[in-house]
C-alpha cells in the first residue's frame, strides 16, 4: 500500500508531464492506443467516481453562508468561456469539427485539478471547491442549452442525449462515489490515497486514445488548435480575475475564480466529443489536458509568491481532501 501511495502522490505532482509523454507516445505509435477509444466514457466515469469519494456537504457551505462570490464565479463559468470560444472559433476561421470541439470544451463545468491550483495560489479554496461542485452539478443542463445554441451552426447537436450521456458518464458516477463514501466512510479514508494513481492512469488513457486516433489531424492542425486553446485558458484566466475584480470581490475570490473559469474539465470535452461528435472534435480538449495543467500551476506560482488577503475559511479541513490528478 505503501508503495501504491508514493506512486499515487508522483502521479498527481507530475500529472502535466505524464500527460505530455503519453500524448507523445501515442502521436507517434498509434496503433497501440487507438482501441482504447472505445473505454473513454468509462474511464471517465472511474474518474468522476474518484471525485465523488472526496466531495462532502461541507463543500456547498458557502454557497448557503456567502452565495455571491459562487453565483459570480459560475456565471463567469457559463457565460466567459463558451462565448469566447465561440468568438475564437470564428476569429480563426476553425474547421466546423474542430470549431465544434473548441466551443463544447468552453461550455463543459469547470476540472477539479483547479481546486489545487487555488490552494497553491493562496486563494480561497472553499470557493473554488463549491464552484467546481456546483457547475459539474449543473452541466447536463448548462452544457447541452450552450452548445446547441453556439455551437450547432457547425455540427447537428442533440441535447437531450447528451443530457444522458452527462448524467451516467459524470453524475451517476459522482453520486456513487458519494454514496460509497457515507456508507464505508473507514474503507474509503484508507484507500483514497490510492485513487489519483487510478485516476491519473484512466485520464492517461484517454489522452492517448484520442490523440492516437487523431496522429494525422495532430499534424495538420495541431498548432491552430493548440493556439486557440492557448487563447481560450487566457481568456478564461484573465476575464475571470477581472470579473471578480468589477464585482467587488477581494484578492482571494479573485484568484479562485481566475482558476475556476480557466480550467475546464477536458476529461468531459473528450469524452462528449468523441461520443457526440468525432475525434478531430475532441482534439481541443485533449490539447486542453495538457496546456490547463502547465499554465495552471505557472500562474499558482507565481500567486503563491504574493499575499493575499481574504476568506480561506474552509481551507485547513479541504485541503487534504484535494487531489491534483482530476481532470
Amino acid at each position: 500500500m505503501k508503495i501504491l501511495q508514493s506512486l499515487s502522490a508522483i502521479a498527481g505532482k507530475y500529472f502535466a508531464v505524464w500527460v505530455i509523454l503519453a500524448a507523445l507516445l501515442a502521436f507517434f505509435l498509434p496503433e497501440a492506443f487507438i482501441g482504447f477509444g472505445a473505454y473513454i466514457t468509462i474511464l471517465l466515469g472511474v474518474v468522476m467516481f474518484g471525485m465523488g469519494l472526496t466531495l462532502k456537504p461541507v463543500d456547498f457551505k458557502i454557497i448557503f453562508k456567502n452565495p455571491l462570490p459562487v453565483v459570480i464565479g459560475v456565471a463567469a463559468q457559463f457565460l466567459i468561456m463558451p462565448l469566447a470560444a465561440f468568438g475564437i472559433a470564428y476569429l480563426l476561421n476553425l474547421p466546423p469539427e474542430l470549431a465544434a470541439g473548441l466551443v463544447l470544451l468552453g461550455c463543459v463545468p469547470g476540472g477539479t485539478a483547479s481546486n489545487v491550483m487555488v490552494y497553491l495560489a493562496k486563494g480561497n479554496l472553499a470557493l473554488s471547491v463549491a464552484m467546481t461542485s456546483l457547475s459539474t452539478l449543473m452541466a447536463p443542463i448548462m452544457t447541452p442549452l450552450l452548445l446547441l445554441l453556439l455551437a450547432g451552426q457547425w455540427l447537428p447537436v442533440n441535447p437531450v442525449d447528451m443530457f444522458m450521456s452527462i448524467i451516467q458518464v459524470i453524475i451517476i458516477p459522482i453520486a456513487l462515489g458519494f454514496l460509497v463514501q457515507r456508507i464505508l466512510p473507514k474503507v474509503v479514508a484508507k484507500s483514497i490515497s490510492v485513487v489519483p494513481l487510478i485516476s491519473v492512469v484512466a485520464i492517461l488513457i484517454i489522452v492517448s486514445a484520442v490523440t492516437a486516433a487523431n496522429a494525422q489531424n495532430v499534424i495538420s492542425s495541431g498548432f491552430i488548435v493548440f493556439f486557440a486553446v492557448f487563447l481560450h485558458n487566457s481568456f478564461g484566466l484573465v476575464l475571470g480575475y477581472l470579473t471578480a475584480m468589477a464585482m467587488g470581490l477581494n484578492e482571494t475570490d479573485r484568484r479562485a475564480i481566475s482558476l475556476e473559469v480557466g480550467m475546464q474539465n477536458s476529461g468531459l470535452g473528450v469524452a462528449l466529443a468523441t461520443a457526440h461528435f468525432s475525434p478531430l472534435a475532441a482534439l481541443p480538449s485533449v490539447w486542453g489536458a495538457i496546456w490547463h495543467n502547465i499554465s495552471g500551476p505557472i500562474l499558482a506560482t507565481i500567486w503563491s509568491k504574493k499575499p493575499a488577503v481574504g476568506n480561506r475559511e474552509t481551507e485547513v479541513e479541504r485541503v487534504p481532501d484535494v487531489k491534483p490528478w482530476k481532470a
